[in-house]
């Protein structure tokens, strides 16, 4: 079932059936394809260049095999074509060989050879470059979907035609031969940092997961999750918060997340009283907080060790506490919702017994254990990853319950290297962009435009009243970041988080640093609202997964979906405001620390209540609305704030209290 749907709503997934012939010569790439980066994660990578061409040589090649031209499943259409072979167009082997020529056609050449054509390309150089970025665009149209070629098309076209732009958008433009230079010979185009961080992190922490599903952890979690939760008012829901969570932490994928848990949370949700969208909204919101979930963080987190140059244990250390906020928003929610409706917990025979699961999965957590270790004391990702890996085959071949078979292993290496396909077609399209970005400026362009005009906006705003309450320079910062949030909501509809967070920092994040914010800061906060956009419509593609399996309506799934997950956008403001909850920036201190993740937690929960509709009791509209401004006070958190924020909602619960001893008093 969730397989089904997750084809549905993840074009990532829809691998298409071929004959017995292709299947097996596509199974050997794959495992092949697992095994160099295994080899190489542990034994030394080749030079960066020859690395990340084997790597993409690999994805370019097996995605025409892999994925079809449509969803459809083209072998049920015409199975005996003559244009067709067990399944595969023949015009995809020619695809598929001409993708990898391309690719292969740089490394070929010696270091001394490449430098030298670097700004002087030869006419095979421009063609072959020209080939690969045909063969990069409909190799990402049919894994990833059509939202991010179309974005590296409009790229494409504003390199090339940039002396039409209007204002300050216009550039001199450049020509097919010095664009075909700048993205295909340099590393700021396809072979550039994107693909790059895919083929020595990514890849890595992708097989990982699969091969720590494959030997029980996502049991395991699933099962502690309900063991932890499930007797509480409203269980299934917060069964589905816990292990969403869990799963988050080894899952790049909000929407395979989604299927994954979702299969069991949300028939259980809606059994004990939840409506249908609200159950798959419920995990939607609490999958899509994988996303952020240290240690993977749908692999945004080895980018931002790469752009930072920070280590990789302090990207999981900042993320730890902003990733506990989400859920304890999603939290307090269903918590509300549940006592709204007189929602009951999971029965005592519906519960699994804690020993009985720590019996039988016990074994499968030592590869979790093995890569925080690796990460904490310092360690790589990839070598992590390598250790983690082989912890994984290890205990599979000698734990009872799930054991591994050679037969399973091949398969899960096959599936490792099938799922991250798509991210690998989606760096490449993204290192286009980043090229662009490069080549013409467009970051520092955008970054001059959302400024002036939230500084026109400030100075508007100041002119009246609210000169009395706020400076230009303070409401110029808040517009900056509306402006960035919303782009970057809009960014990241239908693209997988990767690929977002690159772009996001490419041509948004430049507007928050030219304002002083700290680039770590800035990093997080486009971050956040890039995964943000898994769950606001009108495509919010968790949520539609949530919902096709629950059987409710998609716009109100992502609806309902977008308001669960309302602390994911008040914290990247909360720490722009007080960097302090991200622990390793410059202005860290204890104090700062607690008061902001206290004032951070309260008004998240006052924004529940809001939302819900129920604090003490069901709340009037007026009431709503009050606490919801009430909570507005602790985006900035600080003791004054905070103060003016809990006197201002303290009146609210007070006549919740009242009315509450009321009523007892008359039914009494």
């Amino acid at each position: 079932m969730s397989k089904q749907k997750s084809e549905v709503y993840d074009p990532s997934v829809a691998f298409r059936r071929t004959g017995p012939a292709v299947a097996a010569f596509v199974t050997a790439l794959l495992v092949a394809m697992s095994l160099y980066h295994y080899y190489a994660s542990g034994f030394g990578l080749l030079r960066e260049l020859v690395h990340r061409s084997i790597h993409l040589s690999f994805v370019m090649g097996l995605i025409f095999l892999v994925f079809g031209f449509t969803n459809k499943n083209l072998t049920q259409i015409a199975p005996k074509a003559w244009f067709r072979f067990q399944g595969v167009a023949i015009i995809d082997f020619i695809f598929a060989g001409l993708a990898v020529w391309a690719v292969l056609y740089l490394p070929m050449m010696t270091p001394v050879e490449l430098s030298n054509r670097v700004g002087n390309p030869m006419p095979m150089d421009v063609f072959m470059g020209s080939v690969l970025l045909v063969a990069v665009l409909e190799a990402t149209r049919r894994s990833v979907g059509i939202t991010l070629p179309i974005i590296v098309l409009i790229a494409l076209t504003y390199a090339v035609f940039g002396q039409q732009a209007p204002g300050v958008m216009k550039h001199s433009g450049a020509s097919w031969t010095a664009l075909i230079n700048h993205l295909y010979l340099t590393n700021q185009g396809i072979y550039g940092i994107a693909i790059g961080v895919v083929a020595k992190y990514v890849f890595l922490f992708v097989l990982f997961g699969v091969l720590a599903t494959e030997i029980g952890l996502g049991r395991l979690f699933i099962d502690l999750a309900q063991v932890l939760a499930g007797r509480f008012a409203g269980g299934p829901a917060k069964v589905a918060i816990f292990s969403s969570a869990l799963l988050g932490t080894i899952s790049g994928s909000s929407i395979a997340n989604t299927v994954t848990t979702g299969a069991l949370t949300i028939p259980a949700m809606k059994k004990i009283g939840y409506p249908p969208h609200f159950a798959g909204a419920v995990e939607a919101s609490s999958s899509t907080g994988g996303q952020i979930t240290p240690p993977i963080m749908g692999a945004a987190a080895f980018i931002m060790v790469e752009f930072l140059e920070i280590p990789y244990r302090q990207i999981l250390l900042a993320a730890t506490f902003p990733a506990m906020m989400h859920y304890f928003g999603i939290f307090v929610m269903v918590h509300l919702e549940a006592k709204k409706l007189g929602l009951r917990g999971l029965t005592a025979d519906e519960l699994p017994k804690f020993m009985k699961v720590f019996a039988e999965h016990w074994m499968t957590i030592f590869p979790v254990v093995i890569l925080l270790y690796l990460i904490i004391d310092g360690y790589t990702p990839d070598y992590a990853a390598f250790w983690s890996i082989t912890a994984c085959v290890v205990i599979g071949f000698v734990n009872p319950r799930n054991r591994l078979t050679i037969k399973t292993l091949i398969g899960a290496l096959a599936t490792g290297a099938k799922y991250a396909l798509s991210v690998g077609a989606a760096a490449a399209s993204v290192g286009i962009i980043v090229g662009v970005v490069t080549l013409t400026g467009t970051g520092f362009r955008l970054s001059f435009m959302v400024i002036q005009s939230a500084a026109q906006l400030g100075e508007w705003f100041t002119a009246g009243y609210m000169g009395y309450f706020f400076t230009v320079e303070a409401l110029t910062l808040f517009f900056s970041l509306v402006f960035t949030a919303i782009a970057c909501i809009i960014m990241g509809a239908g693209i997988p988080t990767t690929a977002t967070y690159i772009i996001l920092v490419s041509i948004a994040a430049p507007a928050l640093n030219q304002l002083g914010i700290e680039p770590l800061v800035a990093h997080f906060f486009v971050f956040y609202y890039g995964v943000l956009a898994d769950v606001t419509p009108p495509v919010a593609l968790a949520a539609y997964a949530g919902a096709g399996i629950a059987g409710a309506n998609p716009f109100r799934t992502g609806n309902t979906a977008f308001r669960l997950s309302i602390a994911k956008a008040l914290v990247p403001f909360v720490f722009v405001y007080s960097p302090a909850l991200l622990i390793v920036t410059s202005e860290f201190n204890l104090t700062d620390f607690f008061i902001t993740l206290s004032g951070c937690a309260m008004g998240i929960g006052l924004l529940g209540s809001a939302f819900a509709g129920y604090a003490f009791g069901l709340l009037k509209n007026y009431e709503r609305w009050w606490i919801a401004i009430a909570a507005l006070f602790f985006v900035a958190p600080g003791l004054q704030t905070m103060a003016i924020g809990a006197i201002a909602a303290a009146p609210v619960f007070a006549l919740q209290i009242l009315r509450n001893r009321k009523t007892a008093r008359a039914t009494g």
